[in-house]
């Protein structure tokens, strides 16, 4: 399902590339400030903090308390959850020129851009409030072992978003304002899709403000420091948005559309691994079962390798042709490709930082510890903001990009030293073989896919189709090249398909 919506979410941004390009005017980089800044928050109250916090205490109920109190304890966390939410979302739509002027101040130079910023801005911040409802539903739905409906869930907004874009923006002197509208009707449309799968689970919430629940103390108690320690990345990026609206115009698109495609394998796999594995080492703990605890983490790093290691050389080594192939239409021209692939690679190559923070912080989280991955990820942050004022400069916006991937590197090398410190995570054997073996196999992948790539001129050059049956046939060869690469070096599926099993040592082989 997380496939799915990635691929609908691909297709809406080639619909979007198509309609405002990326340095053909304002339009472009005026949506995406106007929908990055509710998406920031999105990820903080709702698929960031809030569900890092409230999983675990919905695991302890579901665990050790009645079917009732379960509720009770849902009932509470909607109301309280709802009225902070309406309040932040109202003081959004009236603060947005405040909040345009501190998040882009780049734009008060471009009046025009300002403006329409604010307007749209004004539109989408509503957005905030439906989708962190979304991810409370689906939170819920995911403890309770119901993971379909919650994956499925954004396709639904890019849906709206390409029906925005194809039938609202033709009857709109400004068609951007199209897209602002498509963000706000695909909350509430998300929201709405989630309420009969909570129903079927006897979950549906009946709202109820009670301040002085004991639940309801403890998830804000892990939430507030889970505010900073699950949201580094998008912080990162906000940040870089800041100082990327001070470069050219089309310097916040190609940041977007090359972050987009950077997001599709972090999307596909390494937050629906995260997604899956949260509730799981909840209740490893709550169970007190430490040993199965640190065999599910070791499986997750192993997919984390296999999965992380070979996309990072997929993106770098076909980030022209992915750019030229998806987005390369209509206003988005030959020059924004080639701006876009610089920034691509130094995305990708945080690729497997990004996912491996995914996978451990939930280690911590999953313990009821938000404090550590906070204190983390904010030195993670001032090293972001120390590399994108070295980097931004000499490599203008790539920098920025790669100044993310850094930090991300960062934040996961800290995170996996104090697992193992602490004694929660203990490697199983076999794994010097184990990554050798991946990186030997990405490494083949790698090399056949730069023969058979070709020069980026002759893929600017050709047409759509031909650029689609070309990169398939790339992406198919590199998969099959890699799958067999893997299989010479003597990895096999049954070594990945359980957290129980785990790879040979070398001595054993």
């Amino acid at each position: 399902m997380t496939l799915i919506s990635r691929v609908t979410g691909l297709v809406r941004d080639v619909v979007f590339a198509s309609l405002i390009g990326a340095s053909a005017g304002v339009a472009a980089d005026a949506f995406y400030v106007a929908f990055r800044i509710p998406n920031f928050f999105r990820r903080i109250f709702g698929e960031g903090a809030f569900a890092q916090a409230f999983v675990p205490v919905l695991t302890d109920y579901k665990t050790h308390e009645a079917a009732a109190q379960s509720r009770a304890f849902v009932d509470r966390m909607t109301g309280i959850f709802g009225v902070i939410l309406f309040v932040i979302t109202l003081i959004g739509v009236l603060a947005a020129p405040i909040l345009v002027m501190i998040l882009a101040p780049g734009f008060l130079a471009e009046p025009d851009k300002y403006d329409l910023t604010v307007q749209m801005l004004r539109i989408t911040f509503p957005y905030l409030m439906f989708i962190s409802l979304v991810a409370m539903a689906g939170a819920v739905l995911n403890t309770y072992g119901k993971f379909g409906a919650p994956a499925f869930t954004p396709v639904l907004l890019n849906l709206c978003l390409i029906g925005a874009a194809l039938l609202l923006a033709p009857r709109m002197q400004d068609p951007a304002l199209a897209l602002a509208w498509g963000v706000f009707v695909a909350g509430v449309v998300q929201l709405l899709f989630q309420l009969p799968f909570l129903a079927r689970i006897r979950m549906l919430p009946r709202p109820k403000v009670k301040r002085n629940h004991a639940g309801v103390r403890r998830v804000f108690r892990l939430m507030l420091p889970a505010i900073l320690g699950s949201s580094a990345a998008q912080i990162n990026m906000l940040v870089n948005t800041v100082l990327a609206s001070f470069l050219v115009t089309g310097s916040v698109s190609w940041l977007y559309y090359s972050d987009r495609l950077m997001e599709f394998p972090l999307g596909v796999f390494g937050i629906a691994l995260a997604t899956v594995i949260l509730p799981s080492l909840s209740a490893k703990h709550a169970r007190a079962s430490h040993d199965e605890f640190a065999g599910l983490l070791d499986w997750a790093l192993r997919w984390v390798c296999i999965v992380g290691i070979p996309a990072t050389v997929a993106l770098i080594v076909l980030a022209g042709p992915m750019l030229a192939t998806l987005f390369q239409y209509g206003a988005f021209g030959d020059h924004d490709v080639h701006m876009a692939i610089r920034s691509l690679i130094a995305f990708a190559i945080g690729l497997p930082g990004f996912i491996l923070v995914k996978v451990l912080a939930p280690g911590f989280f999953a313990r009821q510890d938000t404090a550590t991955p906070a204190k983390i990820a904010a030195f993670s942050m001032a090293a972001n903001i120390v590399l994108s004022l070295l980097l931004v400069m000499p490599l203008k916006h790539a920098g920025l990009a790669l100044a993310i991937s850094l930090a991300a590197f960062i934040n996961a090398g800290w995170l996996f030293i104090l697992l193992r410190r602490e004694g929660v995570y203990a490697p199983r054997p076999g794994w010097p073989r184990f990554f050798a073996q991946v990186i030997a196999a990405s490494g083949l992948m790698g090399a056949v896919l730069w023969w058979l790539t070709g020069d980026i001129d002759t893929w600017l050059a050709a047409g759509a189709w031909s650029r689609v049956s070309r990169l398939t046939v790339l992406v198919v060869t590199g998969l099959v090249i890699y799958l067999i690469g893997l299989l010479i070096s003597g990895v096999r599926p049954h070594q990945l398909l359980r957290s129980d099993v785990t790879v040979k040592p070398a001595s054993d082989v």
